[in-house]
């Protein structure tokens, strides 16, 4: 491995590790064909794999409830008494969000930043674009670009490809380099999406059990195929 190539994965994975969770407000808008979903809600994301996301009615009450946490996805739709569960894997996340991400590629992304690939079998610099320096990350199953600042590691862009799945992820921050937010497009599934922060917090102490969800006994859960 090329020694810059070492020295940029040195820089994200020493940011990766100094994350230990976050919560914010979140308004969150996906766009899937024609279909456009909006929601406001409260983030909640802890290292290395666990998210949870309250979507939020005018009157404050959480309408709809999604968690990750310890290799399971679990979903509550309060209005229909409805549920839907099963493993988060990238294909449950590509289906559900257009991202094909792994629990800990999903993390890093709300936190913005990039984790390299576990089964990492290349590393290599790429000439600078409009977006400066990358590096390009190859798995055995995915590939990741990431746009990086090559002296502080603060990503600016990913891209992740694997199979027939592409995604982008851009970061937004604000003057003072505070994470604002990311906008997100994966082509191929016609999916683009925004991600906008308020009040968000780092490195709080979010305990782990609130990423556990319990459904109603008398809701109707369908599992994910």
């Amino acid at each position: 491995m090329p020694e810059d190539a070492r020295h940029a994965i040195g820089l994200l994975v020493a940011r990766w590790h100094a994350f230990e969770d976050l919560r914010a407000l979140a308004d969150i808008v996906i766009e899937r064909d024609a279909e456009r979903q909006a929601f406001t809600g409260v983030l909640l994301a802890r290292a290395p794999a666990s998210v949870r996301f309250e979507a939020l009615t005018p009157l404050g009450q959480p309408v709809l409830l999604a968690t990750i946490h310890d290799g399971r996805f679990t979903a509550y739709n309060a209005a229909t008494n409805e549920a839907t569960a099963g493993e988060a894997t990238p294909e449950t996340t590509a289906r559900l969000l257009g991202l094909p991400l792994e629990g800990d590629d999903l993390v890093a992304t709300l936190a913005g930043r990039a984790v390299p690939p576990r089964d990492l079998r290349l590393a290599e610099i790429q000439p600078a674009d409009e977006l400066g320096p990358s590096v390009l990350l190859v798995g055995a199953v995915h590939e990741k670009r990431v746009w990086m600042d090559l002296q502080t590691g603060v990503v600016r862009q990913v891209r992740i490809a694997g199979g027939r799945m592409a995604a982008t992820v851009s970061f937004r921050r604000d003057d003072g380099g505070q994470l604002a937010g990311f906008d997100l497009s994966a082509a191929e599934r016609q999916v683009t999406g925004k991600v906008a922060y308020r009040r968000l917090e780092m490195d709080v102490g979010v305990p782990a059990d609130r990423f556990l969800l319990t459904v109603p006994k008398d809701a109707k859960t369908q599992p994910i195929r």
